[in-house]
Order: structure tokens, then C-alpha cells, then sequence
């Protein structure tokens, strides 16, 4: 696999974030289906310069340098279709946007869906200085300084 540093701060990336944890076995399969797919991941025909990595153990991050070869639609479909597969190999969801991790004060990540991250605001459980993760960054250099970010700096904080 290509090495993350050798990616410009413009890539693309997409973040897949699961709604429970990985264990560190589920964790090292999932790296190396991921190490397999961006190794063969082609756009009409040509190499895709691709990276993907599990965070956290709960989070799926693949990285393409557009440079190189921007993936066609056809291309992210099969990202996506993998994505799916691993949702039903490892029991799942990869899609829920609407579930919101954050890192405790222990610097574990959890998650929870709206209401309850809402509730767990209203009850100080997190504060506006808790770290939350913002999956809808596009790019390296964002992932880079914007993906962890206090709550009070996030879109998250629209939601509690």
C-alpha cells in the first residue's frame, strides 16, 4: 500500500463510521480487505493511487490522489459496495450520518445517535469542549485539522 504521506493535502477522502466498535481482530481483517481493494481499486482501467485505514477502530478511511487518477462513478460505486460488504460481514451500520461519535474524557470514541447526543449534552455528560468527529471532511489536509474537532467548533453543535 502506498504510503499516506505521499498524498497532496487536496486528496479526497471519504469517512465510513461505524455505529460500534471493531475489535482488534475485526480491525486487522478490515485492513487488510482495505489494503486488497485499494491495490486492485481502478478507474476505467487505470490504477486508482489509493490509501485506506481503520481509526480508532471505528472508523474507515479511504484517500485517492486525483491528481494521478480520479475515480469515475462507476469506481466509487465499487468503494461503496465494498463498504456494504463489510457492513453485513461485520454486522454493522457504515452509513448512519446521523450517529454521532465523540471521544470521551478517557479518550475512548463512542457514539450516539442525535437524541441521545443530544441528551448526553443536556446532562454535561459531553460539553462544548468534548471531541467530536466530523466525518464530512473531503480532503487530506481537512482530515488532517478539521475531522477532530471541540464540539463548539463542529456542525455538531447544532444538534444538541
Amino acid at each position: 500500500m502506498i504510503d499516506y504521506n505521499q498524498f497532496p493535502n487536496e486528496s479526497r477522502v471519504w469517512i465510513y463510521q461505524s455505529n460500534t466498535a471493531f475489535s482488534e481482530e475485526q480491525a486487522n481483517l478490515l485492513r487488510k480487505k482495505l489494503q486488497h481493494f485499494v491495490a486492485q481499486w481502478q478507474s476505467h482501467g487505470a490504477p486508482v493511487k489509493a490509501w485506506a485505514d481503520i481509526k480508532y477502530n471505528r472508523f474507515i478511511v479511504l484517500m485517492v490522489d486525483e491528481n494521478q487518477e480520479a475515480p469515475s462513478g462507476c469506481s466509487i460505486d465499487s468503494s461503496v459496495a465494498m463498504i456494504k460488504e463489510i457492513e453485513v460481514e461485520m454486522n454493522v451500520d457504515l452509513f448512519d450520518r446521523l450517529n454521532f461519535a465523540y471521544k470521551t474524557d478517557s479518550s475512548t470514541v463512542e457514539s450516539a445517535d442525535r437524541i441521545d447526543f443530544s441528551n448526553l449534552y443536556a446532562s454535561s455528560i459531553i460539553n462544548d469542549q468534548t471531541i467530536v468527529f466530523n466525518n464530512l471532511v473531503n480532503t487530506k489536509i481537512d482530515l488532517e485539522n478539521k475531522w477532530e474537532v471541540p464540539l463548539a467548533d463542529s456542525w455538531h453543535a447544532n444538534m444538541v
